[in-house]
């Protein structure tokens, strides 16, 4: 990582800072409720959790959506000065992937680095699946032209609906059921005990092939990216989100929507809901240049997006420190256990703030 303090660059869009530090937010605040539904025993909101399986709640939102803008981006940082792949535009790529991966892997692997002996090292991760769909996405963008982007983005979308289906060695796929799919057995086959789920039904969330329609996913936000720049407006953006959107929801009647299995209706989904946000704030911020309330916290989120992901995984432990379960005791009571659990969660979150806030105050951006 290195620190860009105040370097002087071409404007940025607001609506992409914004819906990045949303991003990021809602993947904080779902993380945190999960953990302390997990660890500290609380009762949570459902939306804020991960389906068990099929289905598509509010957490399921977030992370794809990051994946969505890591592709938006690609075209708004390469240099005008042209789009070809030479050498030194490769290693940087490559180094940046590998900076993304260096980072996903201690992420990962925190409770592994303070107790090897009772967790197993875990090589993908949320991180890991970013850096290698942006990896994808960026050479291809500088390689091939926007028609044979989406043509790839459609394939790699239809290859992996029959790789999920196919029999695998010792069973046939089931996609109602977790771990019965060719997917699933490839990482319980490559990664066996370092996958996330472990057992004769394994897996990984962030496993191998799942790694394909998140390229796709990449090079959706490619061409989204690519509109913006154009200047072509917000409404065809919010057509293309309803389309992808509606698409999404036909393609689950026969290949469910599935986070876990990275599903390409998931992806048609996901990119779809997101797609529809950004040509709103697109069309609120960049175009009509209103000044919307939370935009200034979202911005803080936003130009250090890496930064927040990594700082609120390193720091989530002060979810269970004393201080944060005082009021969630005295409000419980009166609110709700499901509400009052959004206390520590909005506090922890209003620390991470402070730390974001005086670093874009002092504009200090944390480049990966």
């Amino acid at each position: 990582m290195a620190f860009d303090a105040g370097i002087s660059r071409a404007p940025r869009l607001a609506s992409l800072d914004v819906l990045r530090g949303l991003t990021i937010v809602g993947m904080i605040l779902v993380n945190s409720a999960a953990y302390l539904h997990y660890v500290s025993g609380y009762d949570v909101f459902p939306v804020l959790m991960h389906s068990r399986w099929s289905g598509f709640t509010l957490a399921d939102a977030v992370f794809p959506a990051f994946i969505v803008m890591t592709g938006v981006s690609i075209p708004l940082a390469t240099p005008a000065t042209g789009q070809a792949l030479d050498g030194p535009g490769l290693r940087r790529l490559l180094v940046r992937s590998a900076r993304l991966i260096l980072l996903g892997l201690l992420v990962s692997n925190i409770y592994w680095l303070a107790t090897p002996e009772s967790v197993a090292f875990r090589p993908m991760g949320v991180l890991q699946r970013i850096a290698l769909a942006f990896l994808a996405a960026a050479v291809l963008y500088r390689t091939t032209g926007p028609r044979v982007r989406l043509a790839l983005a459609a394939g790699l979308l239809l290859i992996y609906w029959p790789l999920c289906q196919l029999p695998y060695p010792g069973g046939v796929a089931d996609l109602a059921t977790p771990g019965s799919s060719l997917v699933a057995w490839l990482d319980r086959a490559v990664l066996g005990v370092h996958a996330y789920v472990k057992g004769p039904a394994g897996y990984d969330p962030e496993g191998l092939l799942g790694t394909l329609p998140a390229i796709a996913q990449a090079l959706i936000g490619v061409a989204a990216g690519e509109w913006l720049m154009a200047r072509r407006g917000a409404r065809g953006l919010a057509l293309a989100g309803l389309g992808l959107l509606v698409a999404g929801l036909a393609w689950a009647v026969v290949f469910p929507v599935i986070k876990d299995l990275w599903t390409s209706s998931y992806v048609l989904v996901s990119c779809g809901a997101t797609l529809l946000v950004l040509a709103g704030l697109h069309q609120s911020l960049d175009v009509k240049a209103w000044k919307l309330p939370g935009t200034a916290f979202l911005t803080d989120f936003g130009v250090n997006a890496i930064f927040a992901y990594v700082l609120h995984e390193l720091a989530s432990i002060m979810l269970t420190a004393h201080m944060l379960k005082i009021p969630y005791d005295a409000a419980a009571p009166l609110i709700g256990t499901k509400t009052a659990a959004l206390i520590p969660v909005a506090v922890f979150i209003g620390l991470l703030w402070a730390v974001l806030g005086y670093m874009h105050k002092r504009r200090w951006i944390v480049k990966v």
